[in-house]
C-alpha cells in the first residue's frame, strides 16, 4: 500500500528542495543542515539554505514514491532526499533525483528507440556542499543531469562535489565537470 504524501508548497523554486526520508539519527540530520548552511554562507542575506521537508510522513519514502510527489510541482527539476546512506555516511551525500526523466514516456519508438531502450540515469548522489550547484544549473538547464552523473562517476565514491569546495578541501579529488 502506498502512502499518502503531503503536498510539498515551495515559495522559491530556486532553493533546492530536500526531504528528510529516514529518521533515525538526528544528530547525522543536524549535519546535513549544517552542510547546507555552510553551502551558502557569506551569499545574499535573503537566500534560504533549502527548503527543508521534515515530516515523519516522509519516512522511509523510496526515491519512486517521492519523485511521484514532487512531480506535482511543475517548476521543480531535481529533489534531494536525506536517506539512510546519507545518515550512514560521513560524507552526508543526499540522493539527487531528475524529475524530468519522465519526459521521455511519450516518444515516438519509431524516431527516439535508443532513447526508450536506454533510459538516462534518474539519480546520484550530491554532497550538501553541491546542491545548491547542482539545482540551479539544472533549474537554468545550463547542465543536463546526465552530465551530474558522468561527473560522480569519475570521483570513486560516486559523489558529485562542488568546484571551489573540493577544490580547497584536503584530500579531495580534481573536479572535471561544471
Amino acid at each position: 500500500m502506498r502512502k499518502e504524501l503531503p503536498e510539498i508548497v515551495r515559495a522559491d523554486e530556486w532553493v533546492p528542495l530536500v526531504i528528510r526520508t529516514d529518521y533515525t539519527d538526528d544528530a547525522a540530520w543536524r549535519e546535513v543542515v549544517a552542510a547546507l548552511e555552510r553551502a551558502v554562507e557569506g551569499e545574499r542575506e535573503w537566500e534560504s539554505v533549502a527548503h527543508l521537508v521534515e515530516d515523519r510522513r516522509w519516512d522511509g519514502v523510496t526515491g519512486d514514491e517521492a519523485v511521484a510527489a514532487a512531480v506535482r510541482d511543475e517548476k521543480l527539476s531535481v529533489v534531494f532526499l536525506a536517506d539512510g546512506v546519507t545518515l550512514r555516511s560521513p560524507l552526508r551525500p543526499l540522493l539527487a533525483l531528475d524529475l524530468g526523466a519522465d519526459d521521455d514516456e511519450d516518444l515516438d519508438p519509431m524516431y527516439y528507440q535508443e532513447l526508450i531502450d536506454s533510459p538516462q540515469p534518474r539519480e546520484v548522489r550530491v554532497a550538501p556542499d553541491a546542491v545548491h550547484m547542482v539545482h540551479g544549473n539544472l533549474q537554468l538547464a545550463n547542465v543536463d543531469f546526465p552530465e551530474f552523473v558522468e561527473d560522480a562517476a569519475a570521483h570513486p565514491d560516486g559523489v558529485v562535489r562542488d568546484v571551489t569546495a573540493a577544490s580547497a578541501s584536503p584530500g579531495s579529488l580534481p573536479h572535471s565537470g561544471p
